[in-house]
């Protein structure tokens, strides 16, 4: 029984259909059509049922799923095993940051494909919350406070933020000085989100309002600068327009506390190797350029 097979079938069983596990997969569909049928053919029973709106499990395809899901991570863990110490195979699906990803970790990324070239990765940068387990990511990049979840996180660095706004803003709104001061300003945000801030010792929670929202940091950071209002965001985001004048910070006897950057992964007994030269690649990115997170002075 081919392992290719099983793997594509767990795709397509996972993903919902042939289309959306051909992407999952980098292959055509008719390439996973033909590893179904054969499959298939070799089982003797019929594992999906094809429809209009993808295909479903049989009764034998949803008991055969755990099986061969199973198979293909223990021939994974045997790969690892007797591979050579430094050699990565296979392929590694990221989900990435738009914000942050092109710039900070698209390098580390490019430098893992240079030192293991029989490795293929696939990156999706989005700022979007991306589902791992449904859409077949092997890790994700995430910047933040973590949420409490049934993933498996690893810390590789920290990221340091502040609330900014345009002079301009400043000029005709005033700055707030403390925290229950922003429920009279206006905010540029992603949506409903709870900023934290410190108050000496305590972190305060505070919810504030705006009409400008956007899911994407570089939006934040060009309205910030055309004035409407304030914005928390990473110092990754924010440091040249500072520099420059642009913007201002806010605040600053109320600092957001660090934030951390994580690899986050499905829960699974064996963590992937690759997953874990990424980590510890990230992790050595942090140590030795630690401006990537920069400070909050």
């Amino acid at each position: 029984m081919d392992i290719e097979e099983l793997r594509t079938f767990v795709e397509v069983a996972d993903a919902g259909g042939v289309s959306p596990a051909a992407r999952r997969l980098g292959v055509s569909k008719s390439i996973v059509s033909r590893r179904l049928f054969r499959l298939e053919t070799e089982l003797g029973v019929q594992l999906l049922a094809r429809t209009t709106r993808g295909a479903a499990l049989t009764e034998a395809g949803v008991t055969f799923r755990d099986y061969a899901a199973r198979v293909c991570t223990e021939i994974d863990v045997a790969r690892e095993t007797i591979l050579p110490a430094g050699e990565l195979r296979g392929r590694l699906r990221i989900a990435a940051p738009l914000s942050f990803g092109p710039t900070h970790f698209a390098p580390v990324l490019a430098d893992m494909a240079r030192r293991h070239p029989q490795l293929h990765i696939h990156t999706c940068y989005t700022d979007h919350f991306v589902d791992l387990i449904a859409e077949g990511y092997d890790c994700a990049i995430r910047i933040g406070y973590l949420q409490d979840s049934n993933l498996l996180a690893r810390r590789v660095g920290p990221i340091y933020g502040k609330l900014v706004a345009s002079p301009d803003y400043i000029k005709a709104y005033g700055s707030p000085e403390t925290p229950e001061d922003l429920v009279a300003h206006q905010a540029v945000m992603q949506g409903t989100e709870a900023w934290q801030l410190m108050d000496g010792d305590k972190i305060v929670t505070v919810r504030p309002q705006g009409r400008f929202k956007a899911d994407n940091g570089t939006a934040l950071v060009a309205a910030a600068t055309a004035g409407l209002g304030i914005a928390y965001l990473p110092d990754g985001l924010t440091h040249e327009f500072l520099a420059s004048g642009a913007l201002v910070p806010v605040m600053t006897r109320h600092p957001p506390p660090p934030a951390g950057v994580y690899v986050i992964r499905p829960p699974g007994q064996h963590p992937a190797r690759k997953v874990r030269v990424l980590t510890e690649m990230l992790i050595e990115c942090f140590e030795q350029a630690p401006h990537v997170a920069y400070t909050r002075g």
